[in-house]
Formats: structure tokens, sequence, C-alpha cells
């Protein structure tokens, strides 16, 4: 993937008032496909979708940086089953639950707290611990059908 395509896809969607979390551009075929997963505070609904994927549509069509091969492009949001690398997925996240694994090979499962450059303090069944970003090795928000307490 090439810079000139990311710096275009970030300028377009910064524009929007929205955050690039991950750009995959991949063949499929005949075609390539180019996918852009979006993020911001307070997540991002269909409406903003809707309008990043017309104003990077256009962006792109406007310039060469895919060449002359078909693509499809797809725009979607962040999605939980992207991990937790950064201080904004923490902040954007809080009070769900969410599982780390720690720099000592253990796992830490509870609800996310405040958060801030540093690190999050997660609520766990036995009161609540704070956890350096830089002791996280790996990091999910959990998929919860029936919250007790929400």
């Amino acid at each position: 993937m090439t810079d000139r395509l990311e710096s275009l896809v970030d300028d377009c969607v910064s524009a929007l008032g929205l955050d690039v979390e991950a750009v995959e551009l991949s063949s499929g075929g005949k075609r390539k496909v180019l996918r852009i997963a979006l993020d911001t505070d307070g997540g991002v609904g269909i409406d903003a979708i809707t309008e990043a994927t017309r104003a990077l549509s256009e962006a792109l069509d406007a310039s060469d940086v895919m060449g002359s091969q078909p693509y499809t492009l797809e725009v979607t949001s962040r999605g939980v089953e992207r991990p937790l690398t950064l201080p904004r997925h923490w902040r954007r996240n809080a009070g769900r639950l969410a599982r780390a694994t720690l720099t000592d090979d253990t796992t830490v499962e509870g609800r996310i707290g405040e958060s801030d450059d540093t690190g999050v303090e997660l609520t766990v069944k036995k009161g609540s611990t704070r956890i350096p970003y830089d002791q996280i090795l790996t990091a999910l928000v959990q998929t919860e059908l029936n919250r007790k307490d929400a």
C-alpha cells in the first residue's frame, strides 16, 4: 500500500472529524478491494459512513492512487473485533468489558473505566486495577449479549 493512498484517506476522513483505524488493500480476482475502518468519539453511525464513503469515492476517483485496475471500496466502523491499541480506543469503549493479555502472560478481564495517555483502569471482581499500556500485549472488547448491569 502506498503512502499516497494512506495520506489521501487520512486527509479525506479527518476533514469529516473521523479517525482512520485501518486501511487494507487486497486483490480479489480482477478487482482490488479497499477496506477502510473508521471511528470517532461516540461511535460512527450510518450517516457518517455514508458521508465518508461518498467523500472517499470522489477523492479516489479524482486521483490516480488506485491505478487503472477496477476496485471496490468498503467503508466500515471500527468494530469490536479490532484490538484496543491506542488510548482513544480505551476511552471510546469506557464501560465495556475487555480482556487483556499482559506482558507477564497473565490475563485480566474487567470493565473499562478511566483511561488516559499512559494506562487504563479495569474494574475486576475484586475491585479495580490500573494497567499501564506498555504492560498490555493484546486487548479486545468482549461481546456481551445479556449485560446484567446495563
